[in-house]
């Protein structure tokens, strides 16, 4: 897309988006329901999908410009889940002169305020919006998202939770104020007065490490946080994941060049099949923040090595679901299926564990098994993925091959109850594209498959003793393995009680009962607080003011003021 110029102030941007930062604040502090961007494709106008295909297509098979210092080369290598031909290349980077353009950008980013700041990143995300229907081709053809997810998830949600960090990132650079007068009573003796400016001063560099499966929705927040916070920002993407966040890139210089502000205080690193980029950049000593979504293995290395730097990780956890009771067994059913379909389980927010008594349940439709419980949730997905378009619509393409090799693994884990199976996609044949795995844990102890993350399509019913012993797995599953989400159904209030307790001990967000529309994986901007930072799976939550008030530090500079006038006498 042809960048169009509109150049305005900072302060002008500000005001320009004034009125959508008041109701961003006001919305973290009343949690409720509200969003910013419309989630509906058709919202955007008769010619949005036209055109944003248009653009979409008009970057394949082409360089994806951006003109920011230290290009050497230029890579790709993305490939899209549904089988069509990408092509794009994109600016590789000499780290050293990357790294030194964005450091001289500091001062002038900082200095111009936050105000300014917060202007520039509204602008952003309002152009970004604009954008949406490219960026959801995008995040669908380097994911592997349905389209009706990457246009939400990938643009409005997304955005959503860039305002929401934008607006947590406000109210904390502007709880104190700028300047002040201090002075102290001395009796008999003039006061002391001294004169106090108190400025809000950035770490440094702050690095994104996105991720393959959500590359904008998990990038946003820690992006928006540091950028605003006056922290320029490296966006180090997934090889396989890139267009994304270079469109994102791309927007955000825009809008500084034209606001006059550095473009460089925003930059793209995209990197070589054989590099590791990022293990590189985040113990650099210009990085003072990193942000970073994936494995285990690498987020605890990150948090181990990259020392000089504030961490936010976001790793693998193990959520589970405990099926104690239901008065709506099939609203339960239905609601789980979908839950274990979407996106083929490729969500951190995903269940995994299903967690039933091996005596088990009661229910409005009578008593059920064990076996009832898995056979009855196995003709559940069958029944919601019954029809192809719609079965697809839902579970989206396997974006890696370790998804599937894991599938193949799992298979014999356990007691089959429903197989992975192919699916054709009706508009793109070469797709690829896998129904849920559903497997029986009829002996916990003898089998420890459920205890470790099985990222994609596959799920597991465990037996347990009783209630108690399932809520105990519970306990020791986040406590040792953590994870982002967790689900309780029951009639009695006894065990809601018990369930609320462990993920009050443990650190883990937890849902109750849900038969309707709301799903154990989906999270709400404004309202849901996504991950706790208290449990293995994540070392901060994402939606609150502790994560944006590392990111910067309050400097004071004070000096004395005269004495103060003695007044004239009265006559």
């Amino acid at each position: 897309m042809t960048h169009v110029t509109d150049t305005v102030s900072a302060s002008d941007l500000f005001a320009r988006h004034r009125e959508t930062l008041d109701a961003a604040l006001e919305a973290i502090r009343e949690r409720g329901y509200w969003s910013r961007y419309p989630e509906l494709p058709g919202a955007y106008g008769e010619e949005a999908a036209e055109t944003g295909k248009a653009v979409f297509d008009a970057h394949l098979g082409t360089r994806f410009a951006i003109d920011q210092p230290g290009t050497v080369d230029w890579v790709g290598g993305e490939r899209s889940p549904y089988g069509i031909e990408l092509g794009i290349t994109y600016p590789r980077p000499d780290v050293d002169v990357l790294l030194a353009a964005m450091g001289d950008a500091i001062a002038a980013w900082r200095d111009a305020g936050v105000d300014a700041r917060v202007g520039a990143a509204l602008e952003i995300l309002e152009r970004l919006n604009q954008r949406s229907h490219e960026i959801a081709l995008a995040v669908m053809h380097t994911t592997g998202q349905a389209f009706p997810m990457a246009f939400q998830a990938g643009g409005p949600h997304a955005q959503d939770r860039a305002l929401e960090a934008i607006a947590y990132a406000y109210a904390e650079m502007t709880r104190h104020p700028q300047e002040s007068m201090w002075e102290k009573p001395q009796g008999k003796r003039p006061p002391l007065r001294m004169g106090k400016r108190f400025s809000v001063a950035p770490r440094g560099i702050g690095l994104v490490i996105g991720c393959s499966t959500f590359p904008t929705w998990n990038s946003y927040p820690g992006l928006f946080a540091s950028l605003v916070t006056g922290n320029p920002v490296v966006v180090k993407p997934s090889r396989h994941a890139v267009l994304p966040l270079a469109i994102t890139v791309a927007v955000a210089r825009d809008v500084l060049a034209d606001a006059g502000l550095p473009p460089d205080v925003v930059t793209l690193a995209a990197e070589s099949r054989v590099e590791r980029l990022a293990s590189v950049l985040a113990v650099r000593p210009e990085i003072r923040v990193v942000d970073y979504t994936g494995s285990t293995e690498f987020g605890n290395w990150l948090e181990d090595n990259a020392r000089q730097a504030v961490v936010f990780t976001e790793k693998a956890g193990v959520n589970s679901v405990i099926v104690d009771s239901t008065d709506d067994y099939q609203g339960m059913l239905r609601n789980l299926a979908f839950t274990l379909s979407l996106y083929s389980g490729q969500m951190c927010t995903t269940t995994q564990n299903l967690v039933v008594p091996r005596g088990g349940i009661e229910t409005d439709d009578g008593r059920k098994t064990f076996d009832e419980v898995a056979t009855d949730l196995g003709a559940a997905i069958d029944g919601l993925l019954g029809d192809d378009a719609r079965a697809t619509a839902i579970l989206g393409a396997i974006g890696q091959s370790g998804v599937l090799d894991r599938i193949e693994e799992n298979e014999t884990r356990g007691r089959l109850i429903r197989a992975s199976a192919p699916l054709q996609h009706p508009e793109f044949p070469d797709a690829v594209v896998r129904t849920p795995l559903l497997v029986a844990i009829d002996d916990p102890a003898g089998e420890d498959a459920h205890l470790s993350e099985q990222f994609g399509p596959i799920s597991f019913v465990v037996a347990t003793e009783d209630t108690d012993d399932s809520l105990e797995l519970l306990r020791r599953t986040v406590r040792d393995h953590g994870a982002i989400t967790a689900g309780v159904y029951s009639t009695d209030d006894k065990v809601l009680a018990a369930a609320e307790e462990i993920a009050l001990e443990t650190g883990v967000a937890i849902s109750f009962n849900l038969t309707g529309g709301v799903y154990v994986n989906q999270s709400a901007a404004f309202s849901d607080f996504h991950a706790t930072g208290a449990n293995p799976a994540a070392n901060a939550s994402f939606t609150d003011g502790a994560f944006v008030a590392s990111r910067f530090r309050v400097v004071q500079s004070r000096w004395p003021l005269p004495d103060e006038a003695e007044p004239e006498p009265e006559v």
